[in-house]
């Protein structure tokens, strides 16, 4: 998400705001923000090297939410008719999208010119009826469920693993007529993919344990594809945001100013500090011409500034509009960098993927841990923490860097847990000594 969109989005939702009126604002509201966001997702949508994918990456992404829609759904709330209007509006938008290349309008909605009419219907009816089938003849079950978390995973592992990732791009250059020994790794750019994978993940978890609310397409795929945060988050739960969009509330004059703070704010971590700090931070080119070991650290920590304020500035922005739309998004980051220790600086870092992570993988494994065998506290913590940060690791690229970094946290959390047991239990063996 750049500049130019964050200012449109800007305007448009200010547009609106002044041209919806209250008697009606709530029936129309959610239709809105289900077009607009589809519509986002092509805009948003970056180049990709492999032709027609910038087109069809943000078309999988909407058939995809529709498809875990069909199989989370209960019974009753499948049989909707709003969801044919759902299904209708998101059809005719990828139509719409797809009808540009005969206006001569590339670079508008989609940075190159979409493929042919015909194998875009082709591809909506053929989404359609695996929708329908889905809806029609499943239930949602356990076994139905883990298979959809399965492919989620393996989608997410394609995606992130170097080696994978090129030969997936070589196989869709060589099914797109184009040459496959240029394929790279970076040509798979799937925009959203992994926020996306998270929100999905977590309908499926939860609809297998019995606590998703029943929702419509039209809210499912809203929240899955929110434009504000669907780039880079927050990670918002279903049920949390169903609440705010079943009743938006007008623009009150305390939300303009919150939103107008929050979109300053990010702006300027965004666009001055970080930007400005990319200029001298860690990188390839920038460590080749240290010459000292002063200058590297300088360098790293630029760098670590300016991932904080890049991802600090899209989060408050998210939250800014967001709070323009009725929306309340959750936070994100709490001066990470000013925590005393490693633990608080993790339960301030990234906070919408750090409670996802412990509800969907450190909550679960410490239970099975603690009830299927008989290991001392210690080692059920020091498993469930390094799986915790390797999974982390691992979800910022399926490398043995990232999968290093994630188990070198999970270590520091370990003995920073222990020795903070260590250190509060020690007032009562001193006095236990002493008596």
């Amino acid at each position: 998400m750049g500049l130019t969109h964050i200012l449109v989005f800007l305007a448009a939702i200010l547009l609106a705001r002044l041209l919806f009126r209250p008697g009606w604002y709530a029936r129309a509201w959610g239709w809105l923000l289900l077009g607009g966001s589809a519509l986002a997702v092509f805009w948003m949508q970056p180049p990709v090297p492999i032709r027609n994918f910038d087109f069809y990456f943000p078309t999988a992404t909407l058939i995809l939410v529709t498809l875990c829609w069909a199989i989370t759904a209960p019974a009753e709330t499948r049989r909707a008719r709003e969801n044919w209007a759902a299904g209708g509006v998101l059809a005719g938008i990828v139509l719409i999208v797809a009808l540009t290349r005969y206006l001569g309008l590339e670079g508008l909605l989609t940075p190159t010119r979409p493929p042919q009419t015909i194998i875009v219907l082709a591809v909506l009816v053929a989404a359609a009826v695996i929708s329908l089938l889905l809806a029609r003849f499943t239930r949602p079950g356990p076994r139905l469920m883990a298979a959809a978390v399965a492919l989620m995973v393996l989608l997410f592992v394609l995606l992130k693993t170097p080696a994978l990732a090129q030969m997936a791009a070589a196989a869709m250059r060589t099914l797109m007529g184009q040459e496959a020994a240029l394929a790279k790794p970076r040509d798979l750019r799937w925009l959203g993919f992994s926020y996306l994978s998270f929100r999905l993940i977590h309908t499926l978890r939860d609809r297998m344990i019995g606590r998703l609310p029943a929702v419509t397409l039209r809210e499912y795929l809203t929240y899955a594809i929110f434009f504000p945060a669907f780039t880079a988050g927050p990670i918002d739960r279903l049920e949390r945001f169903i609440r705010d969009l079943r009743s938006p509330a007008p623009l009150q004059p305390d939300d303009l100013a919150v939103a107008g703070r929050r979109l300053l704010t990010g702006l300027f971590q965004k666009f001055v500090l970080a930007d400005a700090l990319a200029l001298v931070s860690l990188n390839d080119t920038n460590a080749g011409q240290a010459s000292a070991a002063g200058w590297l650290w300088l360098l790293l920590l630029a760098y670590s500034l300016q991932i904080y304020f890049d991802f600090a500035g899209y989060t408050d922005i998210a939250i800014g509009l967001g709070r323009l739309l009725g929306l309340r998004l959750p936070e994100n980051f709490n001066h990470p960098y000013r925590k005393p220790n490693l633990t608080q600086f993790w339960n301030n870092w990234h906070m919408s993927l750090t409670l996802w992570f412990r509800a969907y993988v450190f909550n679960p494994l410490t239970r099975a841990l603690r009830t299927r065998s008989r290991q001392p506290v210690w080692s059920i913590v020091l498993i469930s923490q390094t799986a915790l940060m390797l999974l982390v690791g691992l979800w910022h690229g399926v490398t043995p860097g990232f999968a290093i970094w994630g188990l070198w946290h999970g270590l520091g959390l370990f003995v920073h847990n222990r020795w903070s047991d260590w250190i509060s239990g020690w007032p009562d063996r001193h006095r236990a000594r002493c008596a």
